[in-house]
């Protein structure tokens, strides 16, 4: 499958070489406004085509999904443009701006009849299945809490920190705290409560979220930007617990038993990455004729961005985009 990359950042610049090394994925084309840093970016991981304009490598016949990786503030322009042109979108997490945003692009995409996902890839590792398994086979009895923590020291970086660009922890990182507790704990909740720090820009800089589910269950998610977490999941029950190591990229599940006595232990680390099985789901999807990746349907993304917006509800945050 003749892969076009849209935008030539950072983001791309990590995922290309699992790109590389996946025999099924052609690096065919990379587009960017700054046509150098296209240029670079080809030369860098040997693509073949490069564009000075997105618009030029979605008129190019040849490509076969478009892998959007601008910032989140554009991707709604910019997967819109796609669907224009009929071309597939795998399209970076957050989505979009908001859930109204991710709907519209949802119904756009269903009328053309275009495939769409978001690359949210911890939705798409054999993990997510394990991690579940295990969770719902009794070794841990009854399933009670969740916690989960994602947060890394990128307060410094422009595009984090900027309201014109959707900046803030909930977009960039929170989004995976919530993936993990919906994706093990489901989305029959109750209510959400939520505290936040804001940053002197007025985007949410750390918070701390509690999911209250209506069988008892809860979760809580810590995200922040300012400090450097262990980025563990665990999942307490009544006859034990597990830890996830890494909940954006799971290395390892450990069960262990309430006197702390490790039970299991599932190592994950057999991967080139871990971004390989979004773009392996997406092209089985395409060679089936789906229109949706069945490991992260557009409803789930839906879902996603109508909690993400209750959140920014509760903390008076609008994007400047919003106001417009």
């Amino acid at each position: 499958m003749k892969i076009g990359v849209l935008g030539a950042g950072n983001i791309s610049r990590m995922v290309a070489p699992t790109l590389v090394a996946m025999p099924q994925i052609e690096c065919y084309a990379v587009s960017s406004r700054d046509l150098s840093k296209a240029q670079a970016f080809a030369d860098a991981f040997g693509f073949e085509k490069v564009y000075g304009s997105y618009e030029e490598m979605l008129r190019d016949p040849a490509v076969e999904l478009v892998y959007v990786a601008t910032p989140h503030s554009h991707h709604y322009e910019h997967m819109m443009q796609c669907i224009d042109y009929g071309k597939p979108i795998l399209c970076e997490k957050a989505f979009t701006l908001n859930a109204d945003q991710a709907r519209k692009v949802k119904t756009a995409a269903a009328e053309k009849g275009v495939f769409v996902a978001e690359a949210i890839w911890p939705r798409y590792m054999p993990s997510r299945k394990i991690i579940s398994d295990v969770m719902n086979s009794g070794v841990i009895g009854r399933p009670d809490t969740l916690t989960a923590n994602l947060s890394y020291v990128i307060s410094g970086v422009p595009r984090i920190v900027t309201p014109e660009l959707a900046g803030g922890a909930l977009l960039d990182i929170g989004v995976y705290g919530i993936n993990f507790a919906l994706m093990h704990f489901g989305t029959d909740i109750e209510r959400v409560e939520s505290s936040v720090r804001m940053t002197d820009t007025g985007v949410d800089g750390m918070e701390s979220v509690t999911v209250f589910y209506r069988d008892g269950r809860m979760a809580v998610l810590t995200h922040s930007i300012y400090a450097r977490s262990d980025r563990k999941g665990i999942i307490h029950g009544d006859k034990g617990y597990m830890v996830v190591e890494n909940i954006n990229n799971p290395q390892s599940l450990r069960v262990y038993d309430t006197d702390d006595n490790e039970l299991a232990f599932y190592d994950f680390s057999d991967q080139i990455s871990g971004y390989e099985f979004q773009f392996a789901e997406c092209a089985e999807a395409l060679a089936a004729g789906k229109t949706e990746a069945p490991s992260m349907p557009m409803d789930d993304t839906v879902f996603v961005m109508d909690f993400m917006d209750g959140l920014r509800r509760q903390w008076g945050l609008v994007y400047p985009q919003e106001q417009e």
